[in-house]
């Protein structure tokens, strides 16, 4: 057993302990990819996410039935800033033709683990969404999150020369 925020018990294994584990899951592996070399152009950006996930993890740790009014908020405006970025990364990428497998570098790859991380986050909220009530931007912020992962390995790739590992599915035998 744990207790959330406001003292209530419930089971480790609880759907809203396991959305907010997720989360600090993605956290700790956004540190592992802000210690890649080449990271940091994007030392702050990640700091901030980093932030805003802990802001995500605390609502998420926080008992429904109690107030939480002294918790942090989640601004919508983390949401655009990553829509930004999402566009002006895409903008200095040449067009994405194929499926791309994680790899070719470190940095990309552990960017496709955040990613993959961050997706499964979204599952465990929306998860959780269908028996508590949760703020509605949290689960738009971890959508537009996972997409910056992808465009962010997408981008390391373009950076460091190394080419983007495109899967071609293997032909049907007749």
């Amino acid at each position: 057993m744990t207790s959330l925020i406001g003292g209530k018990r419930v089971p480790k294994h609880y759907v809203r302990i396991e959305a907010y584990g997720t989360v600090d899951e993605l956290n700790s592996f956004i540190g592992l990819l802000a210690a890649q070399s080449g990271m940091h152009t994007f030392a702050d950006q990640l700091k901030d996410i980093q932030s805003t996930l802990f802001v995500i993890g605390s609502l998420l740790a926080a008992d429904p039935e109690k107030s939480v009014s002294y918790l942090p908020e989640l601004a919508e405006t983390k949401i655009s800033d990553l829509e930004q970025s999402i566009d002006l990364l895409t903008d200095s990428l040449p067009p994405l033709t194929h499926f791309i497998l994680p790899g070719g570098n470190p940095s990309n790859a552990h960017a496709h683990v955040c990613r993959s991380i961050c997706r499964r986050a979204e599952r465990r909220v929306t998860d959780l969404l269908e028996s508590e009530q949760i703020n509605p931007l949290i689960i738009k912020y971890l959508n537009r999150l996972s997409d910056w992962f992808f465009i962010l390995a997408r981008t390391m790739s373009y950076n460091l020369g190394s080419p983007e590992h495109i899967w071609i599915p293997a032909k049907k035998s007749e």
